[in-house]
C-alpha cells in the first residue's frame, strides 16, 4: 500500500504535468461512452417499437418516413390511402393477413398524437386498461399511460384538439371536445405516447372542418348522407346491449368490415401481420403493391436496418475520433510520465540507495499510469452519462422518447479495462528506464 501511497503523492505533486492527459483521457472515453449509451437505448426503443409488425402499407413516398410515423410517430405521413384502394388488404377473411391495424393521424393535444385505430393495436404492444375502459363511442379517447401522466388528463376530462401533428393553438379544433374514458397501463413502448379513439372521431373532425368551408343553404331539403360520426350506425344500433362485452373481448372494434363500408373515406396507413411470415405470396406482398397499385408497402425491419447503417456510419466516426483521442492521450501520458523520471531520477536513486529493489521502481511507474487511466476512465464515465442526461431532456421534448444518463452498460467495464491498459502501455517505457536508474552515475552528477 505505501507504493500506491507514493505514486498518488508524485502525481498530486504536480498535477500540471499530467491535467492535459487526464482530460484528453476522459474525453476519448467519455465520447466512446456517450455514443454506446445513446446506441444501447435507441437499439433498445427501436426493437420494441417492431411490435411484430411485418408490413405498413400507405401512400407513396419514403418508405423510411412512413415506418417512422406509422411505427414510431417521429415524421410526418407520406400522404392518406383512400379505404376504397386499401380495402382488399383490410379484408378480415384476406388469407394471408392475420391482424390489419388501420391508422388515420392529423392532430394532436400538446403535441401527443391523436390515432384513430381499432384494438388491434392494444394487442401488438401487449397494452392493457389501468383505469377505467376503451374507447367505444365517437369522441371517446383513451390514453396512453405517459400522456395521461404528462398532459395531467385524468378520467372524464374533456380537451380540445390541435390540427396537426405540432401543438398550435391557433389550430386548434374548437367546435367539438374529446372526452377521456381510460387510460392505458405502462408498456414501455410508443403506446404510451398515444391518444387513441376510433377512426371515426378523426373523420368527423375534419369533415366539420371541411363544411364549415362551404354554404348549406338547402340543406335541409337534401337527403341525408351516409353519417361519418358513427362508423356503421346499423352495427351499434344492434349492438348496444352487448357493446360492453364485445369490448373488453376485443372483439366488435377488432373487424375493419364497417370500415371497408366507407370507401370514400381515407386512412393514414395499415400496419400488418402476416398469417405465416415464411409464405411465398406473404414474401412477395410488398412488390405487388409497389408495382401494382397506388399505394406503397414496407418493412419494418427492412427499413430500422437501412437506418441503422445511415446513423452507424457518423457514430462510427465519432467513435473513431474518440479512439484517436484516447491514443494521443496514452502519448500524453506518455511523454509526461517519461520527462517525470527525467526529473525525479535523483529521488529513484535514493530510493534505490535506501533498498528498494528494481521491481519497486518499476511498479511505482506503472501505478502512476494505472491511477491516471483510472481518473480519466472515471471523468469521463461522468461525462458521458451527465451529457446523455441533459441532452434526454430535449430529446423528450421534441420526440417524447424517454432516455436515461443513469443507465449503466457492462461494455463499461470493458471500457475500464481497455483504459487501464493504455495506462499500463503508456507507462512501461518510463517504467523501465526507472528500474534500470544507474545510481552511481545519477548521484555523482
Amino acid at each position: 500500500m505505501k507504493i500506491v501511497y507514493l505514486a498518488w503523492k508524485n502525481i498530486v505533486d504536480k498535477p500540471l504535468n499530467l491535467l492535459l492527459s487526464i482530460l484528453l483521457f476522459a474525453l476519448g472515453i467519455g465520447l466512446i461512452n456517450f455514443l454506446l449509451l445513446l446506441q444501447a437505448q435507441l437499439k433498445e426503443k427501436f426493437e420494441a417499437n417492431l411490435a411484430g409488425i411485418d408490413l405498413v402499407i400507405g401512400a407513396k413516398g419514403s418508405p423510411l418516413q412512413m415506418i417512422l410515423c406509422s411505427m414510431y410517430h417521429i415524421d410526418n405521413p407520406t400522404g392518406n390511402l383512400n379505404i376504397n384502394e386499401a380495402k382488399a388488404f383490410l379484408n378480415p377473411k384476406h388469407p394471408l393477413i392475420k391482424k390489419a391495424v388501420p391508422l388515420s393521424l392529423g392532430d394532436n393535444y400538446k403535441s401527443y398524437r391523436i390515432v384513430g385505430t381499432n384494438y388491434g393495436i392494444l394487442d401488438l404492444y401487449k397494452a392493457s386498461i389501468k383505469e377505467g375502459r376503451l374507447w367505444r363511442d365517437d369522441q371517446e379517447v383513451t390514453l396512453g399511460w405517459q400522456v395521461a401522466k404528462e398532459a395531467g388528463l385524468n378520467m372524464g376530462d374533456k380537451f380540445m384538439s390541435s390540427h396537426g401533428l405540432i401543438e398550435d393553438d391557433n389550430l386548434m379544433h374548437d367546435h367539438s371536445s374529446l372526452k377521456v374514458c381510460g387510460i392505458l397501463a405502462p408498456t414501455g413502448s410508443v403506446i404510451d405516447q398515444l391518444i387513441l379513439t376510433n377512426t371515426a372521431t378523426i373523420w368527423n373532425v375534419h369533415d366539420h372542418e371541411a363544411d364549415n368551408e362551404i354554404e348549406r343553404d338547402t340543406i335541409e331539403a337534401s337527403d341525408p348522407l351516409p353519417n361519418a360520426n358513427h362508423v356503421g350506425d346499423e352495427h351499434h344500433d344492434h349492438h348496444d346491449d352487448t357493446t360492453q362485452i364485445a369490448e373488453e373481448e376485443h372483439t366488435h372494434d377488432n373487424s375493419n368490415s364497417d370500415l371497408i363500408s366507407h370507401g370514400d373515406k381515407q386512412i393514414t396507413s395499415i400496419l400488418i401481420q402476416y398469417k405465416n411470415k415464411s409464405n411465398f405470396q406473404a414474401l412477395n406482398m410488398p412488390r405487388a403493391i409497389n408495382e401494382n397499385t397506388n399505394m406503397q408497402a414496407a418493412s419494418p425491419p427492412f427499413e430500422i436496418n437501412k437506418l441503422y447503417s445511415m446513423i452507424g456510419v457518423g457514430t462510427d466516426a465519432i467513435q473513431w475520433i474518440g479512439i484517436l483521442i484516447g491514443l494521443v492521450s496514452m502519448l500524453s501520458i506518455f511523454i509526461s510520465l517519461y520527462k517525470s523520471m527525467k526529473e525525479r531520477k535523483y529521488e529513484l536513486a535514493l530510493m534505490r540507495v535506501m533498498g528498494g529493489p528494481r521491481s519497486s521502481l518499476f511498479l511505482l511507474v506503472i501505478i502512476e499510469g494505472l491511477i491516471l487511466a483510472l481518473i480519466g476512465w472515471i471523468i469521463g464515465i461522468a461525462l458521458s452519462h451527465g451529457g446523455l442526461e441533459i441532452m434526454a431532456r430535449y430529446l423528450k421534448a421534441d420526440f417524447r422518447y424517454s432516455f436515461s444518463g443513469l443507465r449503466w452498460l457492462t461494455s463499461e467495464w470493458w471500457l475500464l479495462g481497455i483504459s487501464l491498459l493504455l495506462g499500463t502501455i503508456a507507462a512501461l517505457i518510463p517504467a523501465i528506464q526507472a528500474s534500470n536508474t544507474d545510481i552511481n552515475k545519477t548521484l555523482s552528477s
